[in-house]
């Protein structure tokens, strides 16, 4: 009879443990699927940010191929021609007066 009894208590404690650890288990679990919709959540707002980053390079990329062409187009329009006044001139030696 005290076999039997340790026995079922030895079960019992045993159904208990894992009854405990199952509910240790479901609690985790619960966690890691909060934790995963957050996750996903991140995702979706930086794919939503990489998408905007893209979007203003492809805006800028086009301005500053036409601004690269209105800078040729006025570079041609006026050629750029140097001032005489502005070149250096080598001194010439004084001559004495005797």
């Amino acid at each position: 009879m005290r076999t039997n009894a340790v026995a079922a208590l030895a079960v019992a404690l045993g159904l208990l443990l894992t009854a405990c650890q199952d509910a240790k288990a479901r609690k985790e679990n619960e966690q890691l699927k909060t934790q995963l919709l957050e996750l996903r959540k991140d995702l979706g707002e930086m794919g939503n940010r990489v998408d905007e980053a893209t979007t203003a390079r492809d805006r800028l990329l086009k301005e500053n191929i036409a601004l690269k062409d209105e800078n040729k187009r006025l570079k041609s329009r006026h050629p750029g021609t140097k001032n005489p006044s502005s070149k250096r001139r080598r001194s010439q030696p004084r001559q004495r007066r005797a």
